[in-house]
């Protein structure tokens, strides 16, 4: 078994890396090491224009997934209740939830990702619904979104 050998010159070392933290600390802006007193507090930054969004409007898609209608979206406040329903075009609710936005990796602002009991895929053609959703806290609707409403025929 090998070991390592250690330095001869332990101060040289120590002085090498008091010279990388005090260069690392210089480039990042921050106090000095033996700083003698606290400093008046800061005002806060305004954040860089590209750091900012302006509020958008909310938005959702839908996708199919386990033979059921999926509705996903975006640009909600985070956890705020959002209103989701799927609509004949003539109006009527088949199906609506209210779930609460949370933060997604990929999806921005608050994200919803709703199950819906609609059967998918439907017959190819089938364009007899939308879906939407409202945000509570902007009194804010999506845009509508066709969707294919599967009905049994009997």
């Amino acid at each position: 078994m090998r070991t390592l050998r250690r330095s001869p010159r332990p101060a040289l070392r120590r002085a090498g890396l008091t010279a990388i933290t005090a260069a690392v600390a210089a480039t990042i802006g921050a106090a000095p090491l033996a700083a003698a007193a606290p400093a008046a507090p800061l005002a806060p930054r305004a954040a860089p224009a590209a750091l900012t969004r302006a509020p958008q409007q909310p938005f959702i898609f839908s996708y199919t997934f386990n033979h059921h209608l999926k509705i996903g979206g975006g640009d909600f406040t985070v956890g705020g209740r959002v209103y989701v329903a799927v609509k004949f075009n003539n109006g009527k609710v088949f199906w609506a939830k209210n779930v609460y936005a949370r933060t997604h990796p990929i999806t921005p602002g608050g994200a919803v990702y709703v199950e819906t009991t609609v059967a998918s895929p439907c017959a190819p053609g089938t364009a007899n619904g939308y879906a939407r959703a409202y945000d509570w806290t902007t009194q804010k609707w999506t845009p509508r979104l066709p969707v294919p409403i599967c009905v049994p025929i009997d």
